[in-house]
């Protein structure tokens, strides 16, 4: 590893207000693997090493290179270690659709529980995906999916909380309602007009996780799909969710069509 990424990582990291501590370490990595520091390829330390240079725990580090490896900026091979990815994800379903509908089966009710709402410091990853600096304010929705009274999903969605523009206006702070049932998608195309996009869907398997597997009565363990979907708005990155699906949900359909 480059001494430059050395002396960066080796930095002690601190949580934000109202932010894990694990999110604290995701940003350090990202921000090295964002700025060059640590190249495509190259392997990144180990969780032992990550955690005394850090001055955190091996399982703050182990949560924080799972959400790095969903968010697809690092790649892990069985018995040799983690390296960076190859290619950095793109920032961006040809047919957008908010989550609450693309689970929902016919017959069934699915029930949108929130479970938080708050303004926060986009993340690394959370930044590009909505248009913004890392740093910037913005809106973080998160939601436990319930259908037929079993959890299948936890869905975490971004929108920027800077002014936006809309049409010919002047731009303006979103001014969201939050009613509770719906999702962040959903409620936006209700209050502002269906998003035209386009978008982007990512599917990549990982582990809940210690935190959400409270959320949705699993295994820490537990394999869950995630799907990491963008939308852009006014030709801009615009929103960001990713949202992990238990096992329990059963079947995705996958939506095609002929291109003329």
């Amino acid at each position: 590893m480059h001494q430059d990424a050395a002396r960066f990582l080796s930095q002690p990291v601190a949580a934000q207000p109202g932010a894990p501590l694990r999110v604290a370490v995701y940003s350090r990595i990202a921000e090295a693997i964002r700025n060059g520091l640590l190249t495509p390829s190259s392997m990144i330390p180990t969780e032992t090493e990550l955690g005394m240079d850090m001055k955190v725990s091996r399982t703050v580090v182990r949560e924080a290179l799972m959400l790095l490896e969903e968010d697809g900026l690092i790649r892990a091979r069985r018995g040799v270690g983690r390296f960076v990815s190859d290619t950095l994800p793109r920032i961006g379903i040809e047919r957008i659709r908010p989550f609450e509908e693309v689970l929902a089966g016919p017959g069934q009710t699915l029930e949108v529980k929130r479970t938080q709402v708050v303004c926060q410091a986009a993340s690394e990853f959370v930044a590009p995906g909505i248009g913004v600096e890392p740093g910037t304010d913005c809106w973080l929705w998160e939601s436990v999916l319930i259908r037929d009274g079993e959890a299948i999903a936890h869905l975490q969605e971004n929108v920027t909380a800077q002014p936006v523009r809309f049409g010919k206006g002047a731009a303006a702070p979103l001014e969201i309602q939050d009613d509770g049932g719906a999702t962040l998608l959903a409620t936006l195309n209700n209050q502002l007009g269906r998003l035209a996009g386009p978008g982007e869907c990512q599917i990549s398997f990982s582990q809940v996780g210690s935190s959400r597997a409270k959320l949705l009565d699993l295994r820490p363990s537990d394999p869950v799909l995630v799907l990491t979907q963008y939308v852009r708005h006014a030709n801009r990155p615009f929103y960001l969710a990713k949202c992990l699906i238990s096992a329990r949900a059963g079947h995705l359909s996958v939506m095609q069509q002929f291109q003329s």
